[in-house]
């Protein structure tokens, strides 16, 4: 005997299913009750089923308000139009090598795109922003992410590294294990030691600035690791 669902029950059983848009340090798209506390898009990446299909599609990769002017998104992932993301904080955005919005950070972007003219003379607007970007964050012959040599001493906070294989936060003197839900197990980070890193270069320079914003920049959950009292924890 075959049992048919009702649309009801089919419905029901989606919604309760999380869907694969929530983003890694290193730019993957996953499936996790975790939505994270910043939003953003690169395109449309998911087919009229809302199966994911893409890694990106262009080279606009923004982060972005969870709310903004009372705006209300109807379902996600409709067909045909762009595939919403949800990252952990704004460090795991710049870590996947998202700016922020034009629109709904419109001051953040201001401020980003001034810090960025002084680090690349020549370059301006968000045309070279994000070509800049898609150089460093997309390897050319994976189109995976791209990795970095760097010295784990000299990042700055909020820098993403690969260590053991999975992607840590750069916070004051310790290292915190990335998950979609928040922080944990945090170690000493070491000095002088060579590693892979996640950030794209010329965001890991725009953090070296000092960068703050309106959204939040590290989750709450690095501070209940017991790191302490950082400004680096809270949206300014």
């Amino acid at each position: 005997m075959t049992v048919r669902r009702s649309p009801t029950d089919r419905d029901r059983q989606t919604e309760e299913m999380p869907l694969q848009n929530r983003v890694t340090p290193q730019g993957e798209l996953v499936a996790d009750p975790a939505r994270g506390l910043v939003y953003g898009n690169r395109g449309c990446l998911h087919d009229e089923g809302g199966r994911i299909r893409r890694r990106y599609n262009g080279k606009r990769w923004i982060a972005c308000r969870l709310q903004f002017r009372g705006w209300k998104r109807g379902r996600l992932l409709q067909p045909g139009r762009f595939t919403e993301l949800f990252f952990l904080d704004e460090a795991t955005a710049l870590a996947a090598g998202h700016r922020p919005c034009a629109l709904c950070r419109r001051r953040d972007y201001d401020r980003f795109a001034a810090i960025w003219s002084e680090l690349h003379p020549g370059q301006a607007g968000a045309d070279a922003i994000d070509a800049q970007l898609h150089r460093e964050r997309v390897d050319p012959l994976t189109r995976a992410h791209r990795h970095h040599e760097a010295t784990l001493d000299e990042l700055p906070d909020g820098a993403f590294v690969l260590h053991r294989d999975e992607p840590y936060l750069v916070l004051g003197s310790h290292l915190l294990r990335w998950t979609p839900a928040g922080y944990s197990a945090p170690e000493p980070r070491p000095t002088r030691r060579p590693c892979l890193l996640i950030t794209p270069p010329s965001l890991v320079s725009v953090l070296r600035t000092g960068w703050e914003s309106l959204v939040p920049f590290v989750h709450p959950s690095a501070q209940a690791s017991g790191i302490g009292e950082s400004h680096r924890l809270q949206a300014s």
